[in-house]
């Protein structure tokens, strides 16, 4: 994917998108089909991935749902065939799909009385959630030389925030990954394979909207500490990921890879003194 003068023109290209009938994973992949991609939308539900594919459809895209586990390497198999002999080839990736797992916060505990298992699953859905799709779609993209994945990192990997110990660990591994995989795959298939990663600050999710937000809608104590100390005062709102993630996935970023690109509002930048 070198450089064409293109730009941000994504359009005929395939993406796929774990996850993407999530609030952050589903707005990415808006973004990208506004943008002309054909969107894939890879996840273990088979009706939210449908509902997905259909809205995406009713504004003009063209769009599939591929079933699939993002742990489970025979599923991921089973819907790259699927997609190959659908539309013949992967351009995108974003590996959107991930989260915490309750059992494994530490808000209210010490971490020793964490259950070993709880943060086993959560470091597994973070990390080997992203290591197993990019190994089985990158794949076909290593055989054409050409393609962009785009993983999910977060603030919590470079900085230590409360809580959420497993899930900090994974994303400081997919960091790492991110950088090892874009540069071995640059060495071995050339400029057109590039790997990089956004780290977003805090948004308001599912997964996520008890431990923000009281039942009235009000932020909770926690919530007000982070707004804090995000120098922008606001959480992110889903939208503000899909210029970044286009940005990746198109030729404009021809020359980057290896990147972990923060969309925060400024959080990382705040020493708050």
């Amino acid at each position: 994917m070198a450089g064409n003068g293109n730009g941000l023109d994504i359009r005929g290209r395939v993406a796929v998108v774990t996850g993407g009938y999530g609030v952050l994973g589903g707005s990415m992949a808006e973004g990208l089909a506004a943008a002309g991609a054909r969107l894939a939308i890879l996840g273990r539900n088979r009706k939210a991935a449908e509902a997905m594919v259909a809205s995406l459809r009713r504004e003009g895209a063209e769009a599939m749902a591929l079933v699939a586990d993002v742990l489970e390497e025979c599923e991921l198999r089973a819907a790259r065939e699927q997609l190959l002999a659908a539309w013949g080839r992967v351009d995108i990736l974003v590996n959107a799909a991930g989260g915490h797992v309750p059992e494994a916060r530490t808000d209210h505990a010490p971490p020793f009385m964490m259950p070993l298992p709880a943060f086993d699953e959560v470091v597994r859905l973070n990390l080997h959630g992203t290591v197993y799709p990019t190994l089985l779609f990158g794949e076909s993209m290593a055989q054409r030389k050409s393609g962009s994945v785009v993983n999910i990192s977060s603030m919590a990997a470079t900085q230590a925030v409360s809580g959420v110990v497993g899930y900090s660990a994974a994303k400081a591994a997919i960091e790492n990954f991110t950088r090892w995989m874009a540069v071995d795959l640059a060495r071995r298939y050339g400029a057109g394979l590039r790997v990089n990663a956004i780290a977003p600050g805090f948004f308001v999710a599912k997964q996520n909207r008890g431990v923000l937000m009281q039942e009235d809608g009000t932020p909770t104590e926690r919530a007000r500490t982070i707004l804090a100390r995000t120098p922008m005062g606001r959480f992110g709102d889903p939208a503000d990921l899909q210029g970044p993630v286009l940005w990746l996935c198109s030729d404009a970023a021809a020359f980057v890879t290896g990147a972990v690109i923060p969309v925060d509002g400024g959080f990382g930048a705040d020493s708050g003194i």
